[in-house]
């Protein structure tokens, strides 16, 4: 085809979800932004807010790509930063406010950033890590602290406990940015934003890298994921270090609608109490959520039914089928997420009710359960076993100064999960077990899930975990760790050990029945998932003969 076409500012800008905010200012500026507390921002507040930080950070000596840090839970502030430090032209890391100051140290070191903003709430584990840095590999970051909104010192923290050169964030909030600040937009759409930090399942944190266009075109999948309409009311009790908050800062500010925060973002009361004041629509998070809402309702004489419906995304292993019935019955609408890090959240959402269908993300070109050895999509009949693998637009750049780390999940052309599924015949995705968590005893296939998923129905199991033990015989036969429920014996006995063996027994085929019972807390990492490394260790350190209780 001839001439006539032009690429220019006029038809293309690079992709970024920087201009989500810029459009909520304008379209929404007086709308209600941020709800915290008493504290209530704009729209065209916190517009602003976020070009003083980040004319603040360029003042500082920020320079495109430098990394910025963050720990902090779910405040304002660390919302403002999703906007303001790109906007600076540098790269976001908010980090797990459950780290340790060894691995927080640890991955401070890797990431060699500029600046850390800290919450006052974790300043003392931040200076512990700051102090086991080498200054020979990694130089110190400039520490800003983050008080509460609405108070200008530390909030009880002593000031001369601050390293040398320490500043303030609301001090810095309140310098207007420069006249001739202007915002340092990506040359690329496809230069990195934030880096997120896996959970470390496997004991092997690594940085995954998040580009401007990943994230826009993910925040407008989520947006239809979510089923979101204009202004939607978000109540945050998913953790903006997981995933950048699947994408939710930017999504809400395209649809210009309001945050609501909680310090405590896990207190059923306040959930509750945040419903009814503010007609929340939306909240995300970890299946946890579930259960502490049903808790709470179990307990509570004054929980009624909402008002209106509320849409609950949770991702990860879901609780028992009663806990979804009750937390149904008090008017929310569960969806169940599938995701990782890696696809920048849940890729694949399905709606806890069996009428309705999964969504995948509208922005991920190729979703497909594949034999990994062929490539070949696995037919759609509810048993050949394949990997789950992903293609699109919305996946990470890469691992941060891990390029090996890249090579087998990309190989092929293909986002590798790990995770092993089947597919039916009508497209439903039915994920089976992560690859390395299978268990092949005597030639005989055993997802762990299914196994864990019959446990969790015991009426004295409150949580399950099942990894392979090593057998002379078949290879590897299924180990359950089991914790009790409060009530039962902590440390189980052989009765417990055999019933529970017996039930499993009902409700599967003797292959996937556990052979042995571990009772006691489950080791999680800082992200609340189980450790099935530490678990698979302990398992084959012990020898016992079948049927019988395993001992700490």
């Amino acid at each position: 085809m001839n001439g006539g076409f032009m690429q220019c500012s006029a038809n293309y800008m690079p992709l970024s979800p920087i201009s989500f905010l810029e459009r909520a200012a304008v379209v929404n500026g007086e709308k209600p932004s941020v709800v915290y507390g008493g504290i209530r921002f704009s729209w065209k507040e916190t517009h602003q807010r976020c070009l003083n930080f980040a004319s603040a950070l360029v003042r500082l000596g920020i320079s495109r790509h430098d990394v910025v840090a963050a720990i902090a839970p779910n405040i304002p502030a660390l919302y403002e930063l999703h906007f303001s430090v790109p906007m600076a032209g540098a790269i976001l890391c908010a980090l797990n406010i459950r780290l340790d100051s060894p691995t927080l140290s640890l991955i401070l070191q890797q990431l060699e950033a500029k600046v850390i903003l800290v919450d006052y709430q974790y300043l003392q584990v931040v200076l512990q890590a700051l102090e086991k840095l080498s200054p020979k590999i990694c130089k110190p970051p400039l520490l800003i602290l983050i008080p509460e909104c609405d108070q200008l010192s530390s909030n009880g923290t002593i000031d001369h406990d601050l390293p040398p050169g320490s500043l303030n964030y609301n001090d810095l909030q309140g310098s207007t940015a420069e006249p001739d600040f202007e915002i340092r937009r990506p040359l690329n759409e496809c230069d990195p934003i934030s880096v997120n930090y896996t959970s470390g399942s496997t004991g092997n944190p690594k940085g995954v890298v998040y580009s401007h266009r990943a994230t826009y075109l993910n925040s407008l999948g989520a947006i239809f994921q979510s089923e979101m309409a204009k202004m939607p009311v978000f109540l945050w009790t998913v953790d903006m270090f997981r995933c950048n908050g699947w994408c939710f800062p930017w999504a809400v500010a395209a649809l210009g609608g309001t945050n609501i925060f909680l310090r405590e973002n896990h207190s059923a009361k306040l959930i509750f109490e945040a419903i009814d004041l503010h007609k929340v629509i939306h909240l995300c998070g970890s299946p946890c959520i579930l259960n502490i809402l049903a808790h709470h309702a179990s307990k509570s004489d004054q929980i009624r039914p909402l008002k209106s419906t509320v849409n609950i995304l949770v991702a990860g292993a879901l609780p028992p089928p009663q806990i979804l019935n009750q937390v149904a019955k008090l008017g929310f609408n569960v969806s169940h997420g599938y995701g990782m890090t890696e696809a920048l959240g849940p890729a694949i959402v399905t709606p806890c009710k069996p009428e309705l269908k999964s969504q995948y993300n509208l922005m991920m070109e190729g979703v497909d359960v594949k034999d990994p050895s062929t490539m070949e999509s696995v037919p759609y009949d509810g048993k050949t076993m394949g990997e789950i693998m992903f293609r699109g637009n919305t996946l990470m750049l890469g691992y941060l100064k891990n390029s090996k780390a890249m090579i087998e999940p990309f190989q092929g052309g293909w986002y590798r999960t790990g995770d092993l599924a089947i597919r039916h015949s009508d497209g439903y995705i039915q994920m089976k077990d992560r690859a390395r968590d299978m268990i092949i005893s005597g030639g005989e296939a055993i997802s762990t899930l299914e196994v864990e998923a019959v446990l969790l129905t015991h009426p004295c199991v409150l949580e399950a975990a099942v990894v392979g033990r090593n057998d002379d015989c078949l290879g590897k036969t299924p180990c359950a760790f089991v914790k009790l429920k409060e009530g039962f014996c902590s440390g189980g006995n052989s009765s417990t050990s055999e019933e529970i063996m017996k039930f499993c027994g009902e409700k599967l085929p003797a292959y996937m029945v556990p052979k042995a019972v571990v009772f006691g807390d489950l080791p999680l990492n800082s992200t609340g998932k189980i450790q099935k490394f530490v678990l698979r260790e302990k398992a084959n350190k012990q020898v016992c003969a079948e049927t019988t209780m395993l001992h700490e």
